[in-house]
């Protein structure tokens, strides 16, 4: 199950509570993975440089939120105010390949970041899998220009070989403030539909359907019914759409997209192509806004799917666990074994995490898989941890597996306990955990500014 969320946040900081925006009250299976894309998050000067050194604040929150619940931040990229965050849970890292980020401006010809498209691509249990948030050039007359521009960020390429383009992955994802308006009709018809909840008199003169019809490459492209309000234009803080002196005309700016290639592929081989053997298919389970979050003049929309995926893999790279039990008191062993064809690197590392980690850099500690090495043979190998910087509280852990050449987590074991050092005293092992609580997080390398 997938959840993806877009908001144009208009650079206003993350509201009291997401639970509804992320659904983690609903009652049905909990979500595999979250995608997340902003637009105008607060990109001012000083705002900016703090970002480069410190995540910024809207990737704080939602860490903060997700992590507890057994998600670590995958992946994120940023371009000025244009964020793309994906969270996944632990049991899918391993099988979560090949990962790369891009960025491409089109504001200014190019030259300016306040618009344009950032995106992330992966390889999940082998299939190809592409998340594309764009934040498009505003205004009605402008409906050409964000058909160009969106042209134009498809055309980008990932760097690294045998990454497929864009529409060659298997299922692309596009969303974001796509900036589309509602042609012919004048505000009070328009407003007359919406109150009445009419919204399908509005559906034949929405830009984006329109040109859905026109352009090949954008037919395609699938959407769900577009049965909720308009998401643009509110005064803040409410769900009155807007009564200033512009009165913009209310819009459905904020949209969610998706393409899958086979479907693409076999569109007009009907009846050579069943549903059984389709190796991945999307289901839209509901698309939605949420009126209740006025932070922004747009309310976030969030579309919930199903992918089924035929797995291309089955076995993670690199399988470890934690030898015997573990307490503070002595070194760790960890024993750990690869597929013969995992790419390893002296650089390697094995992470010690808490079992609430909420990125691959949030580790307590880390070895070496080479230098910290005591025992090989042709099944497994063994390295050690030592005593000294396994944490004398205890507590529950996980053990990961980096790997420098994918970039990526590529192995991850099952939580596991480690005992506190007993020959500390309580008042000593609660100072201990206090010290731990205040250090900050460990800081993390961004993907793209």
């Amino acid at each position: 199950r997938l959840h993806l969320v877009t908001w144009n946040v208009g650079t206003a900081s993350p509201p009291p509570d997401v639970t509804g925006l992320l659904q983690l009250d609903s009652l049905g299976p909990a979500m595999d993975m979250y995608v997340i894309g902003l637009q105008e998050v607060n990109s001012r000067i000083t705002n900016f440089l703090s970002d480069l050194a410190f995540d910024d604040p809207w990737s704080i929150f939602f860490m903060t939120v997700l992590s507890p619940l057994g998600y670590i931040k995958l992946s994120s990229v940023r371009m000025q105010g244009l964020l793309l965050l994906v969270f996944v849970k632990h049991v899918h890292l391993p099988f979560i390949r090949d990962l790369h980020t891009h960025y491409t401006r089109t504001g200014l010809y190019g030259y300016w970041g306040n618009k344009g498209g950032v995106t992330i691509r992966m390889s999940l249990y082998g299939h190809t899998i592409c998340f594309m948030n764009c934040h498009l050039p505003a205004h009605m007359e402008n409906t050409e220009q964000r058909l160009d521009d969106f042209e134009k960020i498809l055309e980008m390429q990932f760097e690294g070989e045998n990454i497929p383009s864009t529409l060659d992955h298997d299922v692309l994802f596009w969303f974001g403030d796509l900036n589309f308006r509602i042609a012919d009709y004048g505000i009070h018809f328009v407003r007359e539909s919406i109150n009445n909840k009419r919204y399908n008199l509005l559906w034949e003169k929405d830009q984006l359907n329109m040109a859905k019809k026109k352009e090949a490459f954008l037919q395609e492209f699938i959407e769900g019914p577009l049965q909720f309000k308009p998401t643009y234009k509110f005064d803040l803080y409410s769900d009155v759409y807007d009564t200033s002196e512009k009165k913009r005309k209310p819009a459905w700016t904020d949209r969610i997209l998706w393409r899958v290639k086979n479907l693409c592929q076999n569109a007009s081989k009907e009846g050579e192509f069943s549903e059984e053997e389709q190796p991945i298919s999307v289901t839209l389970e509901n698309y939605i806004s949420h009126m209740s979050y006025g932070i922004s003049d747009h309310k976030p929309v969030t579309g919930t799917f199903g992918l089924e995926l035929k797995p291309l893999l089955s076995d993670p790279l690199v399988t470890l666990n934690p030898k015997g039990e573990w307490n503070a008191e002595h070194d760790g062993l960890i024993n750990y074994s690869s597929v013969p064809e995992f790419p390893s690197s002296a650089w390697d590392w094995i992470g010690l995490f808490k079992v609430t980690f909420k990125h691959a850099n949030d580790y307590i500690t880390y070895v070496w898989v080479e230098d910290d090495e005591i025992a090989s043979n042709k099944d497994s190998k063994q390295v050690y941890m030592c005593a000294a910087e396994i944490p004398d509280t205890g507590g529950e852990f996980l053990l990961c597996y980096y790997s420098n050449n994918l970039q990526s987590i590529v192995g991850i074991s099952q939580p596991f306990q480690i005992q506190p050092n007993r020959t500390l005293t309580e008042k000593d092992l609660t100072q201990a955990e206090n010290r731990r609580i205040q250090k900050p997080d460990n800081l993390e390398s961004h993907d793209e500014f």
